[in-house]
């Protein structure tokens, strides 16, 4: 059975429009990033610039405060990479990320070593009352280690220990808190994750299902491919999912045959709705929840290497124009004085150039409200 035939700029849309691009959320801070989906937080100021972009009126504090009220958390999820949730839905992504492997923490030996899910247990339980630090962490691993002798074979012992046990306590079941309460800075403190026992409950399958249906929501239409490589998952298991629930979704074509899937009631406006300037962090979600090859519909091919740094594994920040990848951006503060430098593709229209240098303005007085003084520069 085909799809209905979608067009590139459709897909741009459609994308835009759920991910408070279009126009920008007026839901509450926890629902917006629901919407929007695990949001990258590896890059720990690019997530307020990510939400500024997305929400109306979005105030950093909003921030702080939903994380310090536990509503939102930052930890280990998708890809074995950071990511910022709401509390509610992290359990979901948590026991998906689990069954996919990433955050296995074993390096060395597949061995089960059963003793030490009992320490991982005792450390979670230790860290549900008091947010700990690394070391802390550590410690205790070594203490209880010395008490178990055995529990872990040399070689994955020395690894861990030469890694400061990182590997171990890099895993779903904790997430990242600002042990003094600055969340301006990138928290770094570990915490017992959100538990919940419907999740703990559900089988390998159930958990897919509901993060493949999150992806959809955030980023649909989407392909299996696209799904799979934004959740860190092997594209069979998610395909048969998306077989599975094919009679509650809905289909289009792309790409001479190419499916995509979507969920019926999913925003997907006029493709001919004008789009505005939008300015996006470094590792934003638009530049990859979909499979490497299958980015078109924000990025031009052309452009890709211009945003994908292999050198050293960075996704730059970028600005957007009539809803596509145009330029990168930076910004930089010298003597109290910031200035955001765009660097465009191409050469931008003087109606383009003037709204997107009012978008920087105003994004640099947002990102670095320390500094006197604000500029925005245009690289030629």
């Amino acid at each position: 059975m085909t799809g209905e035939p979608l067009t590139p700029r459709a897909l741009n849309r459609a994308l835009l429009a759920r991910q408070g691009l279009l126009a920008p959320a007026e839901s509450p801070l926890v629902e917006a990033v629901e919407s929007i989906g695990a949001l990258q937080a590896q890059y720990w100021p690019g997530v307020a610039v990510a939400l500024w972009s997305r929400v109306r009126d979005f105030a950093v504090e909003d921030l702080y405060r939903a994380l310090e009220g536990h509503q939102l958390v930052v930890g280990t999820l998708l890809r074995g990479t950071l990511h910022l949730v709401s509390a509610r839905e992290h359990p979901g992504y948590a026991a998906a990320v689990e069954a996919s492997g990433a955050t296995d923490w074993r390096r060395v030996s597949k061995e089960p070593f059963p003793q030490m899910e009992t320490l991982r247990s005792e450390l979670l339980a230790w860290t549900a009352a008091v947010p700990r630090g690394g070391d802390e962490i550590s410690d205790f691993i070594e203490d209880w280690l010395a008490r178990h002798p055995g529990a872990l074979d040399e070689k994955e012992l020395a690894l861990q220990r030469q890694y400061k046990w990182r590997p171990f306590r890099g895993t779903s079941a904790f997430v990242r808190v600002a042990a003094d309460g600055r969340w301006e800075r990138a928290p770094a403190s570990l915490a017992a994750a959100p538990m919940s026992s419907e999740t703990a409950a559900s089988s390998p399958e159930e958990v897919l299902t509901t993060v493949v249906r999150r992806h959809l929501r955030a980023f649909g239409p989407a392909a299996a491919d696209d799904v799979a490589d934004w959740i860190g998952w092997k594209t069979p298991p998610v395909r048969a999912v998306l077989d599975r629930l094919a009679p509650e979704l809905v289909r289009f074509e792309v790409d001479a045959g190419r499916l995509l899937y979507d969920l019926p009631e999913a925003p997907r406006p006029d493709p001919e709705v004008p789009a505005p300037v939008r300015l996006l962090p470094g590792f934003d979600n638009v530049m990859l929840a979909y499979s490497s090859r299958r980015r078109q519909r924000i990025l031009p091919d052309e452009h890709r290497e211009k945003v994908y740094v292999r050198a050293n594994l960075q996704v730059l920040p970028t600005f957007l124009v009539d809803g596509m990848i145009a330029g990168t951006w930076s910004v930089a503060e010298k003597r109290r004085e910031a200035t955001l430098t765009l660097r465009p593709f191409d050469r931008l229209a003087r109606p383009v150039r003037s709204a997107v240098v009012e978008e920087a303005e105003r994004l640099v007085r947002f990102s670095q409200p320390g500094a006197k003084t604000h500029r925005v520069e245009i690289e030629p």
